[in-house]
């Protein structure tokens, strides 16, 4: 039986979600720094949040090591 590690898969999908810009939050946002709920994005947002998702997936899944295994 393979045992495979859905940690950073899980990681992943879930980051995706929250980090969309305009969800949660945006940075940077039309007239502030931060904006939240306003279900809106520019290119330079999307930029940012790009950024971020990188940043914190390669420090969950390198750094912390986040491991869920199934089997």
């Amino acid at each position: 039986m393979v045992n495979v590690d859905w940690g950073p898969v899980v990681v992943a999908v879930v980051m995706f979600i929250l980090l969309s810009p305009g969800l949660l939050f945006q940075v940077p946002a039309r007239t502030r720094v931060v904006e939240f709920g306003n279900m809106y994005t520019s290119g330079i947002s999307i930029l940012v949040h790009a950024i971020l998702y990188f940043c914190i997936y390669t420090i969950l899944t390198v750094a912390i090591g986040v491991h869920i295994h199934a089997g």
